[in-house]
């Protein structure tokens, strides 16, 4: 019977933890001044934030946290004290003729 209750109550905390939405759950750049993310982006490395009613992305700190052959792109986005230039993880703007 223990374990029955044990199993429930994981279950229960799994379903609710899935009735979050994931925006909940992400940082708002738009509820945020500029220091306030760049400040979350150099402590974590790398940050999923929502950026939109309907959008978010991944911005980090610098090019360590792409995968290759990604680099870091310049982006700007808006948050609570007008735009904010971040770093996003791109395709590599020049490609050799070896890549293919």
């Amino acid at each position: 019977m223990k374990r029955i209750l044990q199993v429930s109550a994981a279950a229960l905390a799994f379903a609710a933890a899935l009735s979050v939405p994931a925006s909940a759950q992400r940082p708002d750049a738009r509820n945020m001044t500029c220091q306030q993310v760049n400040d979350m982006i150099a402590s974590s490395g790398a940050v999923v934030l929502t950026t939109g009613q309907y959008t978010y992305d991944r911005y980090v700190a610098d090019g360590r946290f792409c995968s290759f052959p990604y680099s870091t792109r310049p982006e700007s986005i808006s948050t609570r004290d007008g735009e904010c230039t971040v770093l996003r993880c791109g395709e590599p703007l020049f490609r050799s003729s070896h890549d293919d």
